[in-house]
């Protein structure tokens, strides 16, 4: 078999399509703007307070915003073995590709109408928009092996995630520019939801692309989707009879909670406790994309020379001095520093966890079920880190003991790679 150029083109182009939600959406505009709407401001404009009310609920607005990316992920997490499975053996890939993407986007074009008097709706949308954008991701994974062969396979995924990369930044430059030069009378709040609409539109829009160039898949085995639980079950008890296994996962689990919930809080701390203006956090966040790209490289190098445990073991140490550093900031140029540090470990760390773990995972034919589980127990470290994320917050009423407290999370990964590594050894 040989991939055709025109289909693996068009998968690729959903990578183009959807990745604007996660640089516009999950990491710049959206945070900042979420921010603005939600801060209470005395009479010469200074934040006073950051407290809002949610369905008769009062709490921090930060502790709201990563409750609900919490529960988006706990939705992921339930669901995704289900969507693996399915994805796996039913015929209908395209169909339920259609699905994720179409209420993703549709629930960020909603955002237009997010404002200090509609934020239920902006929180119920963010929610939907995360759950699209990683429901759709599962059926778009699941095409790779059925468009390309297993030697071509690399090089077509690096093709998606470098379509990925450029479709985003370009549509973050239209929109930068839109809130920078406020062309037409457009105020800065306006520009935003602006922003989020054209993400909603862009997303759907070049997704057509995908949706006529990919084929129409066969049913294989009907029915088995049922059974996604019980197969996640048999890989657990197969992990549990392999301690370096068992063991990396605990470690995986524990710094994730950390990592996850790092990249999912930064851009709002960033305008929440820093202050960064929104061109400078657009600025920041660009900055970490680029610097994760080396970082992913020079990880890959070092693990070569060193071995995947030890250089996640170097990394870990580097998010924690990241934790720290982010606790005691106050100025932008701080807040760079401690950004150009998450993008050089965030990429390597999530390259090198993912290949460690296919290098620890037994030979089986039943590789598919293996990397549900690792999809699950990172969703669920998600779920648990941006809880107490918000949690703490909410507890404390200030976001850097929330930073602070996440060094807990890596020092248990930390102790779980070091067990890990001695495990090795005896085998």
């Amino acid at each position: 078999m040989q991939s055709s150029k025109k289909v693996t083109n068009g998968w690729a182009m959903y990578d183009w399509a959807n990745s604007a939600y996660n640089l516009v959406i999950t990491s710049t505009i959206f945070p900042a703007y979420y921010d603005a709407v939600t801060s209470v401001k005395d009479a010469s404009g200074k934040v006073v307070d950051h407290k809002v009310s949610f369905l008769g609920w009062q709490l921090e607005s930060g502790s709201l915003y990563t409750y609900a990316i919490a529960f988006a992920y706990l939705i992921i997490a339930v669901i995704s073995p289900f969507l693996s499975s399915i994805a796996d053996t039913h015929g209908s890939k395209k169909k339920f590709l259609r699905f994720f993407c179409t209420l993703g986007s549709v629930a960020c074009g909603i955002l237009f109408f997010f404002k200090a008097d509609t934020l239920p709706l902006g929180v119920i949308c963010c929610i939907l928009a995360a759950v699209g954008y990683c429901g759709s991701l599962v059926f778009y994974n699941a095409y790779l092996p059925e468009i390309a062969p297993v030697e071509e396979q690399d090089k077509v995924s690096a093709k998606g995630f470098a379509f990925g990369y450029i479709g985003s930044v370009i549509l973050q430059i239209i929109c930068f520019v839109l809130i920078i030069a406020k062309p037409f009378g457009l105020d800065e709040g306006l520009a935003s939801r602006i922003s989020f609409l054209l993400v909603g539109i862009w997303w759907i829009g070049f997704a057509q692309i995908t949706f006529r160039t990919l084929p129409n898949t066969a049913a294989k085995i009907q029915k088995q989707h049922i059974k996604a639980l019980s197969a996640l079950k048999r890989v657990w008890q197969e992990i549990k009879q392999m301690p370096v296994l068992r063991n990396y996962l605990f470690s995986f689990f524990c710094y994730s909670m950390g990592v996850q919930t790092v990249m999912l809080a930064a851009a709002l701390f960033g305008s929440q406790i820093i202050h960064v203006p929104t061109d400078k956090l657009i600025l920041s966040i660009l900055i970490i994309q680029v610097v994760a790209i080396a970082g992913a490289y020079l990880m890959a190098k070092l693990s070569d020379k060193y071995g995947n445990i030890r250089v996640l073991m170097l990394t870990v140490l580097v998010w924690v001095l990241v934790c720290i550093l982010a606790y005691f900031i106050t100025t932008v140029n701080g807040f760079y520093i401690v950004a150009t540090l998450v993008g050089l470990v965030m990429g390597g760390i999530q390259s090198l966890s993912r290949s460690t773990y296919a290098k620890l995972m037994p030979e089986t034919e039943n590789t598919a079920s293996f990397f549900s589980f690792y999809d699950v127990t990172e969703k669920i470290a998600i779920v648990l880190g941006m809880f107490s994320f918000g949690f703490i917050e909410n507890l404390t009423g200030s976001m850097r003991n929330s930073i602070l407290a996440l060094i807990v999370f890596f020092a248990f990964g930390f102790v779980g790679l070091v067990i890990t590594k001695e495990k090795q050894k005896r085998i």
